[in-house]
């Protein structure tokens, strides 16, 4: 039992990392890891969610939220940085759990991040699809019901009448099969396409901030934060605290608002870590990652912040309630609705970049964990040419686009938000550990104050964790069990690190 937490040395970790000639090709700038990151978290957070936390959890005070959940990212963020700049190999968290905390605790994130890019791709395919819909009709052309939903899905038109169960979600299929052939085309020309999403979407996001602002009505975000009855009753002395805890109350307004608003749109910030993923690709990792990582996270946390308070000041958080697009809701009031259409075309393009980056960073980890012998060879073939884990892609490409074509994905938010804040709560773990194993070792990028800010990240993550639906914790325990057995019974007897001995 003891190999299940030997760990694998870092000098091995660097010498991957620089065999060239047959590992990933280095291609990738500073700046295009600055706009992977930006790709990867501007998305459906920003364009769905936000409406969703404000009307439910904290109303114009969702501004807050951002900045609770970015703090948590922040943090989080760091660590990831310190990490990509003193180990420049491909599989992110992964990569750095095998480094400081053995292969067993390294196979349950792998597994873990599964949660986080390969479901979190087939949720935003999902709702891709839907604004493509919407897109194509705004041009007279009506896409068949039928091909828009899986045969599980519970279809409510807007008069609450359910309607017959569609066959397959073609569109989401097809945009999964396009980008995984991409990615098999090359790194290089994935993030090319990548750069161009994200300079349309954000250009679109910069117009809805500059016109809105004129539009904004000081009303909308009075009360800033919105009273919480539940609070009103503690303050009366009608409510104990731990009654309030587990009461409706909670987590609708007020502070408890905020908190579980944090909740919400932390999904708006997952991605910023797939950044470590393509470490193998960069150019020069010692500075471009922590550039990468802490770059797009503070152009994106600017951005969410004053998105938000635009949105909301624009309309009532209210009427938010159930809208699948608040920001066509919220635009609509500054009289530019000509614009409505560049919307779409924002919204899709950014749902394309997000992913586009999960596609990649998924399968980086698997290439990763492949090399490391805990999955088949199959994960770790290289294409001859372009030099990308193609096989990979191709057998992410089928599973995904099963997940978006037929399973109702648009449950599986939390899922995703789970699996990734367990992943950033143990690459925090990890600096500490680190920094005791191996105190020498060349950092391109340090975190300032270890141990008191990894362990602050650890305690908003989990505090996060804790905010998440019951359901979510069962959906994780479950497939962390699926992922013992397979390593267990594959993964232990084939891995090469206890093979060397």
């Amino acid at each position: 039992m003891s190999n299940l937490w030997k760990t694998k040395s870092l000098s091995s970790l660097l010498a991957s990392a620089e065999d060239s000639e047959k590992g990933l090709k280095r291609t990738l700038s500073a700046a295009s890891l600055v706009a992977l990151g930006i790709g990867a978290i501007i998305g459906a957070g920003l364009f769905s969610l936000t409406g969703i936390a404000a009307a439910d959890n904290a109303g114009p005070a969702v501004v807050y939220s951002f900045i609770l959940a970015a703090l948590g990212c922040a943090f989080a963020g760091l660590c990831y940085a310190e990490f990509a700049s003193m180990i420049p190999v491909a599989g992110s968290a992964y990569t750095y759990s095998y480094a400081t905390m053995g292969e067993f605790m390294a196979w349950i994130i792998g597994w873990d991040l599964v949660l986080e890019y390969a479901l979190g791709a087939a949720t935003v395919a999902a709702s891709w699809s839907q604004y493509v819909a919407k897109f194509m009709l705004s041009f007279g052309i009506t896409l068949p019901v039928s091909l828009l939903h899986g045969p599980w899905d519970v279809i409510v038109d807007a008069n609450g009448v359910s309607s017959t169960p569609g066959i397959l979600n073609l569109p989401a299929i097809l945009i999964i099969c396009l980008l995984s052939l991409l990615l098999i085309k090359g790194t290089k020309e994935s993030a090319l396409i990548n750069n161009i999403l994200v300079i349309l979407k954000v250009t679109v996001v910069l117009v809805f901030i500059a016109l809105g602002w004129g539009f904004i009505n000081p009303a909308n975000h009075t009360p800033f934060i919105p009273i919480n009855q539940g609070e009103v009753l503690m303050d009366q002395g009608k409510m104990g605290f731990f009654e309030f805890f587990q009461s409706d109350y909670f987590g609708h307004y007020g502070w408890s608002g905020i908190l579980r608003g944090a909740g919400v749109v932390f999904f708006a910030f997952i991605g910023f870590d797939a950044v470590s993923t393509a470490a193998q690709e960069a150019k020069n990792p010692q500075k471009g990652m922590p550039i990468g990582i802490i770059g797009s996270l503070i152009i994106c946390t600017i951005l969410y912040v004053l998105f938000s308070y635009v949105l909301t000041g624009l309309e009532n958080y209210v009427n938010f309630k159930g809208d699948a697009s608040p920001v066509t809701t919220a635009f609509a009031k500054t009289g530019y609705t000509f614009l409505n259409s560049a919307l779409t075309i924002a919204i899709i393009a950014g749902y394309t970049s997000v992913m586009l980056v999960m596609l990649m960073g998924q399968s980086r980890v698997f290439y990763s964990m492949s090399v490391d012998g805990l999955l088949p060879k199959f994960f770790s073939d290289l294409h001859k040419t372009s030099q990308t884990p193609w096989k990979t892609n191709v057998a992410f490409m089928i599973f995904v686009s099963l997940f978006a074509g037929f399973v109702p994905v648009s449950d599986l938010g939390h899922m995703v938000s789970i699996g990734t804040l367990f992943a950033f709560s143990l690459v925090c773990i990890g600096v500490i550990v680190m920094r005791k194993t191996n105190p020498d070792a060349v950092r391109g990028f340090r975190v300032p104050f270890v141990p008191v800010l990894p362990i602050l990240g650890v305690i908003i993550c989990v505090a996060l964790m804790a905010g998440l639906p019951k359901e979510s914790w069962e959906r994780l325990a479950i497939w962390l069990a699926l992922g013992l057995v397979v390593y267990f019974v594959y993964s232990k007897k084939h891995s090469k690190l206890n093979n060397d001995n």
